[in-house]
């Protein structure tokens, strides 16, 4: 397994879903960044699922511990490793389905990869339990982006065919927080619990698409021509288990535009340059161009399904059948909003960081 991320801000994951613990290592963050454990605590609770009917019943208590590389408040510029342990675990019904693959689950491939030896419980490596360590990555790299002034926000625009109505920065701010689905348009996060309530109840899943903006983010920063910005941006998310697509600024509706229509002209506005659109999502040539970057990340239908599904049994190599019980979102795109923040916050801080943009030691 590749389980580390970045080139000076490096991200090393570690733990299962249905082990003792998952965590990161965080090596590269510079000494002197104040950090609050709160800080931290603040992020991973987002990650929490809200009490209605879309959200799984295993509710972590996720209490971040700091194992090292901050004191007092400060970061050492030692590797930091943060921790959450796994309580609320039950494997039961992961013994039963064992040689069972479950459709839409990475059971088959994670068998073959590694011979079977790989911990099975829940997804082991490849459930969305290991994002939790990703949140906590994210918290330390928005600590250091803030030293320079980016700001990075996601939100819910999708969730089964629903579509929210742009809004405001301001709206963003204020209305995703608050929302159950993390969606800024009131009206349609109300249409889509209720999307997400009739999946449930039919024993069904539905995905989404969540959008994120970073402001501020300087001109010049992306690596040609293999550690482009939008390149390591789109690795980076594609990490989160059951995130499947990443488009930049037009994305794919670029594909049905003339050039009149999706080029950006460029014009001098306070004394800086702007574009006076922005389809290229403030990515070109891969580097940055000093506009908002704009990036949405498509979400799978939740495989964890509560209805009969074709498989086959890897012990006797025979056609069979499989039903998912235990416990299960309806929908996981309002938890994933924390986590696309954070791995776009993660890969931010390394470029940063690869720029000299922010020093080695704060003061």
């Amino acid at each position: 397994m590749e389980n580390s991320l970045g080139k000076l801000f490096t991200i090393t994951s570690f733990g299962e879903s249905h082990g003792r613990g998952v965590g990161i290592v965080i090596d590269g963050c510079p000494a002197g960044l104040p950090v609050a454990e709160e800080d931290i605590q603040k992020e991973v609770d987002k990650r929490k699922p809200e009490l209605w009917a879309g959200a799984t019943p295993r509710v972590e208590e996720d209490k971040v511990e700091v194992l090292s590389g901050i004191f007092n408040g400060r970061s050492t510029g030692a590797p930091i490793c943060l921790l959450v342990w796994n309580k609320d675990i039950d494997s039961s019904g992961y013994e039963r389905m064992r040689f069972l693959p479950r459709p839409g689950h990475a059971d088959f491939t994670a068998f073959i990869k590694y011979g079977g030896y790989n911990d099975y419980r829940g997804g082991g490596r490849f459930s969305g339990r290991i994002t939790a360590g990703f949140v906590m990555a994210g918290a330390i790299a928005k600590r250091l982006l803030s030293q320079i002034g980016i700001e990075v926000l996601a939100y819910t625009i999708e969730i089964g065919g629903i579509k929210a109505n742009p809004q405001s920065i301001d709206g963003i701010r204020e209305n995703a927080a608050r929302s159950p689905v993390r969606c800024a348009d009131p009206i349609a996060a109300k249409e889509m619990i209720r999307v997400v309530e009739q999946a449930r109840t039919e024993g069904d899943s539905v995905g989404g698409i969540i959008e994120a903006i970073a402001l501020n983010v300087p001109a010049g920063l992306g690596e040609p021509a293999f550690d482009t910005l939008e390149g390591d941006l789109a690795k980076a998310l594609l990490a989160i288990p059951g995130l499947k697509g990443v488009e930049f600024g037009s994305g794919f509706s670029a594909a049905q535009k003339r050039g009149t229509e999706n080029n950006d002209p460029f014009a001098i506005r306070n004394n800086h340059i702007v574009t006076l659109t922005n389809n290229a999502g403030g990515i070109l040539g891969g580097i940055s161009n000093g506009m908002p970057i704009v990036v949405r990340a498509a979400i799978k239908p939740t495989a964890s399904i509560a209805r009969s599904q074709e498989t086959i049994n890897l012990r006797t190599v025979e056609n069979d059948s499989i039903e998912i019980t235990g416990r299960h979102d309806a929908c996981i795109v309002p938890r994933a909003v924390v986590v696309v923040e954070a791995m776009i916050a993660v890969t931010l801080a390394d470029f940063a960081l690869r720029a000299g943009l922010i020093p080695r030691v704060i003061k």
